[in-house]
């Protein structure tokens, strides 16, 4: 499975690297491989499977970065697309099913009940990843949207709290430490 993982990342990768993807390389260095990094490193405490866990987020906003139009269903077309991915490798129905339940339940968004491990890990493992990726948040609110220094912390400051809020308690319990940080920072108390 390690030589799928491996094909999957560089494929993914490689989309984010082309020039038709609207978020950039940042999707990839800021997001999706951040994501895929805690995914793994998280999958244990939560007894999920490791390979389903990886595979799933790798693929999970294959969608977004392929055609920004599909961001704001990204999760149900990026469900397909991993199936279409996936169905050239060795990889059982059962398995191939989890990996597109895990993709279209991520989405903190989607208040949607999150049945088994590898889809709490890999909702948690998302919602996560903002607290791993704060330096792009800001970039994002001065840059992009030109607020005002408070009015970006403001920004930042409650789009981690949505993170937060919508984390498992075991995520809650793992991120804590990031969340109160990003608070005295962001909130100057």
């Amino acid at each position: 499975m390690n030589d799928i993982i491996k094909e999957i990342y560089d494929e993914v990768k490689r989309r984010c690297m082309l020039p038709s993807n609207a978020y950039g390389i940042g999707a990839w260095d800021h997001h999706i491989e951040l994501v895929y990094k805690i995914a793994i490193e998280i999958c244990y405490k939560y007894g999920a499977k490791h390979d389903i866990v990886a595979l799933a987020a790798l693929l999970h906003d294959i969608a977004s970065v392929t055609d920004k139009s599909y961001t704001e269903e990204h999760h149900i077309i990026g469900a397909q697309m991993a199936e279409e991915l996936l169905s050239s490798y060795q990889i059982s129905r059962e398995d191939l099913e989890l990996i597109k339940k895990c993709i279209l339940n991520h989405r903190g968004s989607r208040l949607v009940e999150k049945t088994t491990p590898e889809e709490i890990c890999l909702a948690d493992a998302d919602a996560m990843a903002h607290f791993y990726s704060v330096p792009s948040l800001l970039r994002m609110v001065y840059v992009e949207k030109n607020m005002s220094i408070d009015e970006g912390a403001e920004f930042v400051y409650k789009k981690l709290e949505r993170s937060y809020t919508k984390l498992s308690d075991k995520g809650k319990k793992i991120i804590l430490p990031n969340y109160e940080a990003a608070k005295t920072l962001l909130l100057k108390k």
